[in-house]
């Protein structure tokens, strides 16, 4: 098997769980795995060339490797990786007679504000990850109408989040933690979200599925709305009798496009932009309907897989605190 994108987040805890269950495995990405460097060849999906070497022998490849941070610069990029990406992948792996892809895109191929999208729900992507995504989703089914015995799975995950990751549910409990988290919106909108550990497992699963396109949506419900999502997190810290710092959304949203204004003036990343505002307060969720159709069972709750999250950070949180105490006293002590 052949992991492309196997070294940031989701595919290490993919490749970890797969070598558990005794697959052989190989993981290209343009960056050195931390975990699994001796599994690992550095390459980039834009480089025939090196695909058509690193599929041979390969009977299932997993493509994880994306563009998708929301301030990619140049744009042109999320179409380099993303799309003909997956037209180098489609062409080494005619190549190389390979059978089946099982391809991360992402829930953004429904649009914001949907009210539990299907797997057969209209599709408007709203910014070039997602455009870029769904093209990419189209070139693998072409792939797949091209000969007999393909399989092509398409998994649309919503959040993806635990131990290790530094997204948007990281930022979030991190903020909380720190005292610097603010409520932007009335905290009303619903939020789909998955746990690593239950989204591997799937992935793994998909393994089995017969030729043909399957198509599924990942979450683990039930959803929660971002205020419950924020008074279960602020809960299990202990912290659900103190102050909550909130803004109207239209005060959010200026504030927004004011950091917008400042990264074009500096050239500068900030961790606050309008698209992330009206992200933050956008409903976002999917139907599972498939998912529930292939009788997947998530070894973990949603809010279990949420107090492995904040327990890894409060722990990361207090070994930086020990160590700032330690790099005082040795100050101190030698007077430096």
């Amino acid at each position: 098997m052949l992991v492309i994108g196997g070294s940031g987040f989701i595919g290490t805890a993919l490749i970890r769980e797969l070598l558990m269950r005794g697959y052989s495995i190989r993981n290209f990405d343009k960056n050195p795995s931390v975990e699994f460097r001796k599994f690992s060849v550095i390459g980039d999906v834009r480089d025939q060339e090196a695909l058509n070497e690193e599929l041979k022998g390969v009977d299932v490849v997993f493509n994880l490797a994306a563009e998708h941070r929301d301030d990619v610069t140049p744009v042109s990029l999320y179409y380099d990786v993303n799309l003909q990406g997956a037209r180098n992948i489609v062409q080494s792996a005619r190549l190389n007679n390979v059978k089946k892809i099982i391809f991360t895109s992402t829930v953004a191929v429904y649009g914001l504000n949907k009210h539990e999208p299907s797997e057969d729900s209209p599709l408007e992507p709203f910014n070039d990850y997602s455009k870029s995504k769904l093209q990419a989703e189209n070139v693998f089914r072409e792939w797949v109408e091209g000969g007999d015995g393909r399989s092509l799975v398409i998994v649309r995950p919503v959040v993806i989040f635990g131990e290790g990751n530094k997204g948007n549910v990281y930022t979030l409990i991190r903020q909380i933690v720190d005292k610097r988290f603010v409520m932007v919106g009335r905290g009303e909108n619903k939020k789909s979200m998955g746990y690593i550990g239950n989204m591997v497992k799937f992935l793994i699963q998909t393994i089995e599925l017969p030729p043909g396109v399957h198509v599924f949506n990942y979450a683990d419900k039930p959803d929660m709305t971002v205020k419950e999502l924020v008074e279960f997190i602020r809960t299990e810290l202990g912290m659900n009798n103190s102050p909550l710092i909130k803004l109207p959304y239209f005060v959010g949203l200026l504030g927004g496009y004011a950091f917008d204004l400042l990264s074009k003036i500096t050239g500068r990343k900030y961790p606050i932009s309008s698209i992330r505002i009206k992200k933050f307060c956008a409903t976002t969720t999917v139907s599972t309907r498939a998912l529930e159709e292939v009788n997947f069972n998530p070894p973990y709750t949603l809010k279990e897989g949420l107090r492995e999250m904040i327990l890894s950070i409060t722990l990361e949180s207090n070994k930086n605190s020990l160590q700032m105490l330690d790099k005082g006293y040795e100050e101190e002590r030698y007077g430096s």
